[in-house]
C-alpha cells in the first residue's frame, strides 16, 4: 500500500474493528490484508486500516451477482481439470496467457494478466484458490482468466446445466 501522508486526519482501525465492521473474523480481515485485497497501513508490528478502505471493501464483497456466480461455478470446473491433470491445465494457461499479454500490453488487463503470471509459476494452491474463492480479487483475475479451453464443450455445457439447476433450487 502506498504510505498515507496525514493520518490525522483519517480514522484508522485495527483489524478487529474492521472485522466487526465486516462482519468477519479478524484472521479474514489479515487474510485480505495479507492477498492485496484490503490495503493497510503498519503501524509498529499491527496493521492499521482506513475506515474508507473497509467500507468499500464491504461494499465489494456483498452479494455476487449471477454472472459472478456462474464464471465461479465454471472456474470450479476448471479447477476439476487442474487437480486431475495440473501439468496439461497449467501448460494450456501459461500459452493462453503468451497470447493474452501480446494483445493486452498496458492498462488494467495488463495488470490482472501479470497476477496470473505470477499464480501460474507459483504454488498449484494458489491458482486453486483463486479459481474458487468469492474474494474481489478472484473476481477480478477470473474476469482475465487464461484458462480458455481447458473445459471440453461437454464439459462446459454439464457445469452451466448444473449451475442452472443449482440457482433454481436455492429460490
Amino acid at each position: 500500500m502506498s504510505p498515507m501522508t496525514d493520518t490525522r486526519t483519517e480514522q484508522l482501525l485495527t483489524t478487529g474493528e474492521a472485522a466487526k465492521l465486516l462482519g468477519s473474523s479478524r484472521q479474514h480481515v489479515v487474510n485480505l490484508c495479507e492477498s492485496g485485497d484490503l490495503p493497510f497501513l503498519t503501524v509498529g508490528k499491527h496493521r492499521r486500516l482506513r475506515r474508507e478502505d473497509v467500507e468499500e471493501a464491504r461494499a465489494r464483497t456483498t452479494r455476487s451477482n449471477r454472472a459472478d456466480r456462474r464464471s465461479r461455478w465454471l472456474n470450479i470446473a476448471v479447477a476439476g481439470e487442474l487437480v486431475r491433470d495440473p501439468d496439461a491445465v497449467l501448460e494450456r494457461a501459461r500459452t493462453n496467457l503468451a497470447l493474452l499479454q501480446s494483445r493486452h500490453p498496458r492498462g488494467r488487463g495488463a495488470m490482472w494478466l501479470s497476477e496470473w503470471e505470477k499464480l501460474l509459476n507459483g504454488p498449484i494452491e494458489d491458482v486453486l484458490d483463486v479459481l474458487t474463492s468469492q474474494t474481489p480479487r478472484s473476481r477480478e483475475l477470473r474476469a482475465n482468466s487464461p484458462f480458455a479451453g481447458v473445459l471440453s464443450s461437454e464439459a462446459r455445457e454439464q457445469a452451466l446445466l448444473a449451475f442452472q439447476t443449482h440457482r433454481h433450487s436455492r429460490v
